[in-house]
């Protein structure tokens, strides 16, 4: 069922943090609440991923990663989401799609790590995702150079807010994006699982 808004309604402004979160940690937090903050969003929803076709591994079931997303980020504008799953989407730019479907009306911002940012050229249809959707990039240690670097921050460089236009970006035409330094947690979910901390 297709979900519109309200006549007279405002528009939301709604973060979209996608991943496989095997497990959620520290960071996702941290980035959330920045983007809440930075961006004004009105809300940021998680997207935990049935998997990543990047990597070659499964993660843990879904059930129990949305279980400890939901404990680990108790936030009133924050939703925790297993739309993938229900949509059948597996990339990226095809929950865009959906999402921008189902949800007529609000504005979404896809945010991610620079880290993603650096390789961003290897994902499926990557530049139907700058084109259908404003994106906001935070810095991670050591991924800076390498992400301001990289072929699509290249490509798109024209396209980029300044820092202090951060809160314009949610309502900005796609493509636009914004790269933040802003202090972040070094922390990762495979050095989680690789201390033991999280079994699959």
């Amino acid at each position: 069922m297709r979900a519109t808004l309200p006549r007279g309604a405002r528009p939301r402004s709604i973060g979209l943090l996608g991943g496989s979160f095997d497990p959620a940690h520290a960071g996702h937090v941290h980035i959330t609440r920045e983007a809440l903050k930075r961006f004004g969003l009105d809300e940021v929803w998680w997207l935990v991923s049935p998997g990543n076709p990047l990597k070659s591994h499964g993660p843990a079931p879904l059930a129990r990663r949305m279980e400890q997303a939901r404990k680990l980020m108790d936030h009133p504008r924050v939703r925790i989401s297993d739309f993938e799953a229900h949509a059948g989407t597996r990339f990226t730019a095809e929950t865009l799609a959906a999402l921008t479907r189902h949800h007529r009306g609000h504005r979404f911002v896809w945010l991610m790590g620079a880290d993603n940012l650096a390789q961003f050229h290897r994902w499926q249809d990557w530049q139907d995702i700058l084109g259908r959707v404003p994106v906001g990039v935070f810095a991670r240690p050591g991924d800076r150079i390498a992400a301001r670097t990289a072929p699509a921050a290249r490509i798109y460089r024209r396209y980029m807010l300044k820092p202090a236009e951060a809160h314009l970006l949610p309502f900005a035409a796609a493509p636009a994006w914004c790269f933040l330094n802003v202090p972040m947690r070094d922390e990762s979910s495979t050095a989680i699982r690789s201390r033991g901390d999280w079994a699959r």
